[in-house]
């Protein structure tokens, strides 16, 4: 498992139409929907895009960001200030795409291991193989990093010529 933190089958997208007015319109269920009902359709893995009525523009990472936000409104957030401020600041920084993969790898990593937790039939078992996948992701996200900083060919150490004596 993994890879992805939204397992969709084979059901086709279905399409939320935003209006002019800020309305969400479910062009499936022929009815306009909340963000809540959005939020409904990401916690049952049901695949959708929300697009623009009048450009076609794709606002689904819009809406998704809105979600967030008001989610971070009610209960515990999820995001304190400080993290929010380390984002904002990796925004037009060389490592910004790194942040992303990073994010997008520990969040895709944390499924994965909250599956296995909810699943495993012995602790051990389970410390030893979040351990294990915790030092894979970290190695892969190391060189993720390193061909992003470095350019995506990294250039191999040429051997020393020889002594001449």
């Amino acid at each position: 498992m993994g890879g992805n933190l939204f397992i969709m089958d084979e059901t086709p997208v279905r399409i939320i139409k935003k209006y002019a007015n800020r309305r969400l319109y479910d062009t499936e269920q022929s009815a306009y929907i909340t963000l809540d009902g959005v939020r409904d359709l990401v916690m049952n893995r049901i695949p959708f895009q929300v697009v623009d009525n009048r450009t076609g523009a794709d606002l689904t990472r819009l809406i998704l960001l809105q979600i967030i936000s008001e989610q971070e409104d009610k209960g515990r957030p999820v995001f304190d200030s400080d993290a929010l401020q380390l984002i904002i600041r990796f925004y037009g920084d060389t490592l910004q795409e790194a942040l992303g993969e990073w994010m997008k790898q520990s969040l895709d990593a944390f499924m994965d291991q909250k599956t296995f937790f909810q699943s495993a039939p012995d602790p051990l078992i389970l410390i030893n193989e979040m351990g294990r996948r915790n030092l894979e992701m970290w190695h892969s996200l190391q060189g993720g990093i390193f061909s992003l900083t470095l350019g995506t060919t990294a250039k191999k150490k040429e051997d020393p010529p020889p002594d001449r004596e």
